[in-house]
């Protein structure tokens, strides 16, 4: 499906210790991230396109968005609230994924705006915030939603995702970054990266990866990442077609305010990026559906050529009483917390 890319958006760069954005507010999305090698060679670590239309015809690859306002799958594309059962748009398999088909949050212009005091008392910085009102009904979400997403530099080589939203009436919030990372710049795989992910158990799912409530320990299988180890090292050989991973983590120590999520190291190019959030668990998802496509400055991607890793609430949440919550009430703010940062 291709979505048509409103002509007011354009890219915002900045830069601050050490460390170079490039944003669209088409989606909100980070287009680049500079980061210096081992040998202070600069080059982007996300995957990404030239101009917004190219992001319009490949919508469904979610580089570099604001995803919203829920997050991974809903079973069904239905959940009941108060009694009233809603119907969401189905734009996978029957069910709704990352907020919809044509108005999801990756696939709007979202309004440009200065950092606020509240990002700056999170961490002091340069940066750029976006925000974005969908209306009632928007995808099949109740209520009126205004959501808030800013992009943060620091001194100290680390970018900030500072994702807030307020509501009018109940309605489900579970927003994430889905920046495909290569520490590399992109135009190889990821099977050399070393991963760590912080976590001994994933979500059990059941058929089209819809959780059904229950965990499943990683040790002794192919997801477990508890040590670092080499991303191509143990690959699932099933369920994909490119045989790599699409799990959700959930994180072992997710009580403090920012925990450790995960690492990632390329020791090519000697960059390490470390992950601390404030969600409960990460998605892991190695590219395994990316189509070759042509990216920014020509350099080519497909599948395995990057890695999400999206801090986030849980999947189906909305639909599954053994997890916590994501419906967010009025008068309350949705608040969510990641820094990456590099070295």
């Amino acid at each position: 499906m291709s979505i048509r890319a409103p002509a007011s958006s354009r890219e915002i760069t900045c830069a601050h210790g050490g460390l170079s954005m490039t944003l669209s507010p088409f989606g909100a999305r980070l287009v680049e991230l500079q980061v210096p090698d081992a040998d202070s060679r600069l080059d982007s670590v996300v995957l990404g396109f030239d101009d917004v239309e190219a992001y319009a015809r490949h919508c469904n690859a979610y580089l570099g968005a604001t995803i919203g306002r829920v997050a991974g799958r809903i079973g069904g594309g239905r959940f009941s609230l108060a009694g009233t059962e809603h119907a969401l748009v189905r734009n996978e398999d029957g069910n709704h994924l990352h907020g919809g088909a044509t108005r999801s949050f990756d696939r709007v212009d979202w309004a440009v705006e200065e950092l606020s005091d509240d990002d700056l008392s999170v961490v002091a910085g340069r940066g750029v915030a976006f925000t974005y009102r969908s209306p009632h009904l928007e995808e099949g979400y109740p209520g009126t939603l205004d959501a808030r997403a800013a992009y943060v530099l620091s001194g100290e080589r680390e970018l900030w995702t500072i994702l807030t939203a307020t509501c009018d009436r109940p309605c489900p919030v579970n927003l994430t970054h889905h920046s495909y990372w290569n520490l590399a710049g992109g135009e190889v795989e990821i099977l050399g990266h070393e991963l760590m992910v912080a976590a001994s158990q994933v979500l059990d799912t059941a058929g089209e990866r819809i959780p059904t409530g229950g965990l499943v320990p990683v040790e002794g299988t192919p997801l477990d990442f508890r040590r670092p180890r080499p991303i191509g090292a143990w690959l699932p050989t099933h369920g994909e077609p490119w045989p790599g991973i699409d799990h959700t983590y959930v994180l072992d120590d997710a009580d403090g305010p920012l925990s450790l999520a995960a690492t990632l190291l390329d020791p090519e190019s000697g960059r390490t990026m470390e992950i601390r959030t404030s969600e409960p668990s990460l998605q892991v998802y190695t590219a395994n559906r990316l189509t070759a496509v042509v990216g920014r400055g020509r350099r080519r991607y497909a599948a395995g050529h990057g890695i999400c890793l999206e801090p986030q609430r849980y999947p189906d949440a909305v639909n599954r009483s053994e997890f916590p919550s994501v419906v967010l009430e009025p008068g309350g703010t949705y608040r969510h917390v990641t820094c990456y940062r590099f070295r």
